[in-house]
């Protein structure tokens, strides 16, 4: 299990912030369980769903942006995870764009290619592996967005959501594992020790001039995700 305990360049738990967090909310001095739990719980609702600059960045920054997608919000869940003494790893897929329209729109739906590369953390409890991927949508973002979704394929998806049932998400972690996206995935790409190693391989690069486009697109998206928590106009 070593290997899932190390550090990594994306993975980087020694970082001060993370450190101070995780002292600050005393998550060592719990039962493993709690302590996934809590850790959990922070990183779906604490570190609202949104969009970062990229897919590959560090855990620090995403904690310091406090928001995040699939990728990076995986990302900060296994360093907690990491820094807890807790085993985790990666699952990579490709996910249908199309779960992210109402999310995504515009220019920036335009651009995002038609297979989006996703992942999840998983996390060694109870001697079996465990999907987290229910931490990407935060609670009150759900709450909004839950009565819009379209069907699809016998199930439903948008606003970065896609499930078979909208009636009955449950998105907190009781020892078994959780899911938000997966009924959008078109494509398995394997588990991975770290994210460092998924994303040399899989990355949604757009390029130099969509990546700067989306880079400031981005910022209006997640102001619409914040209108929309609030209750605004959904656009």
């Amino acid at each position: 299990m070593k290997i899932y305990l190390e550090p990594t360049k994306l993975l980087d738990f020694n970082n001060e912030k993370i450190e101070e967090l995780i002292n600050k909310r005393g998550w060592r001095h719990l039962e493993e369980r709690e302590s996934i739990a809590a850790v959990y719980d922070f990183v779906r609702n604490d570190i609202k769903f949104g969009y970062n600059r990229g897919d590959d960045i560090p855990a620090s920054e995403v904690l310091e942006d406090g928001y995040g997608q699939c990728n990076t919000k995986s990302i900060l869940l296994m360093a907690l995870l990491r820094g807890l003494g807790i085993p985790c790893r990666i699952h990579g897929f490709f996910i249908d764009k199309r779960m992210q329209r109402g999310a995504l729109s515009g220019f920036a739906y335009l651009f995002a290619p038609s297979k989006i590369v996703h992942a999840w953390a998983e996390v060694y409890f109870n001697n079996q592996w465990m999907a987290l991927e229910g931490v990407i949508i935060d609670d009150r973002y759900l709450e909004k967005v839950r009565d819009q979704l379209k069907s699809f394929k016998n199930g439903y998806i948008g606003y970065g959501i896609a499930v078979e049932n909208k009636e009955k998400i449950s998105l907190c972690w009781r020892g078994s594992s959780t899911y938000i996206q997966s009924f959008a995935i078109t494509d398995d790409l394997g588990i991975y020790n770290s994210p460092d190693d998924f994303f040399n391989q899989y990355n949604n690069s757009l390029g130099k001039i969509k990546g700067m486009l989306f880079d400031y697109l981005r910022k209006k998206i997640n102001l619409k995700l914040e209108n929309i928590r609030a209750g605004g106009k959904r656009l």
